[in-house]
């Protein structure tokens, strides 16, 4: 920017000297009103100085090493919490749990609802009263079959023992069966946003999931909240009992980037394949 044009900003300078009265007896100084003026001019032609080396932009010579600092010490910060995160969760558990948690149920197309469905009826449902069921945006059957059964468990215990009501939720799918890994990379993105929301609006204490794509954004998203301390949620992947020799694509990524809490396998050698999962016999 020339100096001209800087000038203008500066509003126009009356430079003649204040005089005193001569009755008063003082000698013509200029007033205080003109070296601050002065001043002010400096301080601009400063500035041109540094827009010049700066190529036009002053913001980039002087905060742009304090900016890469404070980025530097964001992102330090974040990597010691996330090891902090993973280090908490291997931990056991010292406390005594609180007698119910809220918990999300993830349920995926085909087997993996089944296989959920088996494992629910076995749960302490007193200690898991607050459900909360999501199922990708494109799969029905999955919602029907756990209202279908929440119908069947009211029926059990009856409907004065019975208080608490399921919730059942859809989400956008990160990736459809047979998509391709690159397209569905952005999908996943897409369903990353829809996680968030839901989690902000759950707040699950427990996530209990056994492979379908659709569990792994919600893991991810209730992953970073540990990080930045706004949830403590506890996720629970279990495999599915057709996975013999090696791990879903889902149970891979929560397994290597240490985002599950606890990772159970049905087959005794797939635990030796991966040492951080546990094995405790067929659980579905």
């Amino acid at each position: 920017m020339p100096f001209e044009i800087l000038l203008s900003i500066v509003p126009r300078f009356n430079l003649k000297p204040s005089i005193t009265h001569a009755h008063e007896g003082l000698l013509p100084w200029p007033s205080i009103t003109i070296i601050d003026q002065i001043e002010q001019i400096l301080v601009v032609r400063k500035l041109v100085l540094i827009m010049e080396k700066g190529n036009g932009c002053c913001f980039s010579i002087m905060t742009m090493p304090n900016l890469i600092f404070i980025l530097i010490t964001i992102f330090i910060i974040f990597i010691i919490r996330i090891l902090l995160v993973i280090h908490q969760s291997k931990k056991p558990l010292h406390y005594s749990p609180p007698k119910s948690v809220s918990t999300l149920i993830v349920l995926g197309s085909g087997g993996h609802t089944a296989e959920m469905i088996n494992l629910i009826r076995v749960l302490q449902r007193d200690r898991f009263t607050q459900r909360v069921y999501v199922a990708a945006s494109t799969d029905n059957m999955s919602l029907q079959k756990a209202q279908v059964l929440e119908a069947s468990m009211v029926d059990q215990a009856g409907l004065d023992k019975l208080k608490e009501t399921a919730q059942f939720m859809q989400i956008y799918r990160s990736r459809e069966v047979g998509q391709s890994y690159l397209t569905s990379i952005g999908t996943t993105l897409i369903a990353l946003g829809h996680a968030l929301l839901l989690m902000i609006k759950i707040r699950p204490q427990v996530i209990l999931c056994n492979g379908p794509g659709t569990c792994f954004p919600l893991c991810l998203i209730a992953f970073l909240f540990k990080v930045i301390g706004i949830r403590w949620s506890s996720i629970f992947y279990v495999e599915s009992i057709a996975r013999v020799k090696r791990l879903s694509l889902s149970g891979l990524l929560l397994y290597k980037l240490h985002i599950a809490d606890i990772i159970f396998v049905q087959w005794p050698h797939l635990q030796k394949k991966y040492p951080r999962t546990r094995y405790v016999g067929c659980l579905m």
